[in-house]
């Protein structure tokens, strides 16, 4: 009876073993799991942290009560926890500062320059100095370190299944998928914003089964953990009133002006004050200035202290005046540029999720002080001034929108997100927070392979092989006689026949160049025993196949022959006609790009 089930299994497990897909689906269950549990500990690790030195120490939630406050606390543990980065990252990551943003500019500059490699300490060190930093007041985000660590445990495993470069690189996004999307509960949107992120103008498309799997699993077990209380509790909004997309044209403005102000503080704080610092006093006392003055700046102002998600949800409930959005908006700004690009650890994403919705708290607010009747959900604007923001500094329009949906518990935005990312991702277009995004897929290393072989399976060897005569030699032919051939022709390469007519090798003058003149062996060295192994080609196999079959055999010419017959030789192609048309066709798309 379980006969024709049993051989519809097997038959099932036949077809479906070596499909990507599913291999990468499996994996991506695998890792969802262990990127889950990671962010689960992490959470755990900052909000104990958190709760002792900022509520503990500090007394940050007896501030304006009648408890001890001590906010001298700030300076001193940031201070501390600088020492402690810079004495890490000194020792173990010299080079984790340079060129890289945050850790899921970390994860983007693996991908596109390391073949995905990245080094099992990095996360691990990069995390508990992060929970630190956060927990300390530093102005960052759990997302950045908790990518990063989901991207360290993809890259572990790949080496643990023997996988190739080109997996390695899909199940490192695929675990920041699982970080992303656990930590912001928003499976959806932290799986999009994973493969989405590393470009400039695409995605990764590979990455989608495996990103989505990892994030839903990632999740699910957070979800357990902590939950589904949502990050915000805020109202829920709709859009009614196609007269506000005005408005939120205006808001995708004020995100962009906002973005190139947000980037450039950050750059010229990184590279124009610390750099130096760290060149003159080294990785540490970089980190111990930025922390210093973050500490005293937070001291005076702890509203910029950490993520600011509690200031996010006063501002869409309209408990924020419109002048103090505006403070926090350059106040974040600031603080967040202090701290990271002082080299201390943390994420860049929640600052600036912070920095837009103040942007579009600003513009929603002041709108409906004017127009009222119009704009009658101001605190909506504070949430897709969030998304719009991160889609224009990170050139990633979808991922933002998704996520924001997903905290919002609704789709009710869903048409003023998508205009404003769309808007402010065109505004933005020379305007990057990540500084190893590229491009496209075209413009990365990880896939010049891809590129090189997609174009040359579009060309076939008949449209570039030099048809006509073609100088055939026998396997009996004396090495004098073939002495005196060479010397009446120009060519290099000679296919061979035997007696049969059978093609059975090729001959290359290189291979007989010592022996040419050696007149004692003229009657005694056939070209048969001179000859390569045979290599032919057929004029519908494509450009890709020729070149393959070039760099094996070391030939820089092989016959082309016909289809039903093996051993009739139309004509000889070169290795130099196939990067020829390589390069022909690669202007050809340039030409029609343009």
């Amino acid at each position: 009876m379980l006969g024709p089930f049993k051989r519809v299994w097997q038959e099932y497990l036949r077809v479906y073993q070596n499909v990507t897909y599913v291999r990468m689906l499996v994996l991506g269950i695998l890792v969802g799991i262990f990127a889950g549990l990671v962010a689960i500990l992490f959470r755990f690790g900052l909000d104990s942290s958190q709760d002792f030195i900022q509520n503990h120490l500090a007394g940050l939630s007896a501030h304006g009560s009648n408890g001890e406050y001590r906010p001298w606390v700030i300076p001193v543990a940031l201070v501390t926890v600088a020492f402690i980065t810079g004495f890490l990252v000194d020792k173990f990551l010299p080079d984790s500062i340079h060129g890289v943003t945050d850790g899921t500019d970390a994860m983007i500059k693996a991908f596109h320059q390391n073949k995905g490699e990245i080094k099992p300490k990095a996360p691990i060190i990069k995390g508990i100095t992060s929970i630190l930093t956060i927990a300390a007041g530093g102005s960052a985000g759990q997302e950045g370190p908790v990518s990063q660590l989901g991207a360290g445990l993809g890259c572990w495993f790949s080496h643990k299944f023997g996988l190739s470069t080109k997996e390695r690189r899909i199940l490192m996004l695929t675990g920041a998928a699982g970080g992303l999307g656990a930590i912001f509960l928003a499976p959806l949107g932290g799986a999009m914003t994973a493969i989405e992120v590393i470009y400039k103008e695409d995605f990764e498309s590979e990455a989608i089964v495996s990103a989505v799997t990892s994030s839903v699993v990632a999740y699910s077990l957070f979800f357990i953990a902590f939950g589904s209380k949502p990050m915000f509790e805020i109202p829920e909004f709709h859009f009614n009133d196609v007269r506000e997309l005005l408005f939120y044209a205006i808001l995708s403005v004020a995100c962009a002006l906002s973005g190139w102000f947000y980037v450039r503080t950050f750059h010229f704080l990184k590279y124009s004050v610390f750099e130096k610092i760290r060149q003159r006093l080294g990785i540490m006392w970089a980190m111990v200035a930025g922390g210093l003055i973050m500490g005293v700046y937070g001291m005076f102002y702890p509203e910029v202290l950490s993520s600011g998600h509690h200031g996010l949800e006063q501002a869409i409930n309209g408990n924020l005046p419109v002048i103090t959005m505006l403070v926090l908006l350059f106040g974040k700004t600031l603080a967040t540029s202090l701290t990271l690009g002082s080299g201390l650890s943390g994420g860049m994403f929640a600052p600036a999720l912070f920095v837009g919705g103040m942007t579009g708290g600003v513009v929603g607010f002041t709108a409906n002080s004017f127009y009222p009747h119009i704009v009658s959900h101001p605190g909506s604007y504070v949430l897709v001034g969030m998304a719009t923001f991160f889609a224009g500094v990170a050139n990633a329009p979808i991922g933002p929108l998704i996520m924001v949906c997903e905290l919002s518990k609704g789709y009710g935005l869903l048409a003023p997100l998508m205009l404003s990312g769309a808007f402010c991702v065109v505004i933005s277009r020379k305007v990057s927070l990540y500084e190893n995004q590229v491009e496209n897929k075209f413009e990365s290393p990880a896939h010049i392979v891809d590129s090189t072989v997609n174009i040359l399976e579009n060309l076939q060897v008949k449209e570039v092989y030099q048809r006509g005569r073609v100088t055939i030699l026998e396997e009996s032919i004396t090495l004098k006689a073939l002495t005196n051939i060479i010397t009446g022709t120009n060519e290099f390469f000679f296919p061979v026949k035997n007696i049969a007519g059978e093609i059975t090798g090729i001959l290359s003058i290189n291979d007989v160049r010592n022996i040419l003149y050696e007149e004692s062996l003229f009657d005694l060295v056939v070209v048969g025993d001179l000859a390569r192994q045979s290599v032919t080609l057929q004029e519908d196999d494509d450009l890709y196949t020729a070149l393959v079959k070039f760099v094996d055999s070391d030939l820089g010419q092989i016959p082309v022959v016909q289809e039903d017959k093996q051993n009739e030789i139309l004509g000889l192609i070169n290795r130099a006609d196939v990067f020829r048309a390589y390069k022909n066709h690669l202007s050809t798309i340039h030409e029609n790009e343009r």
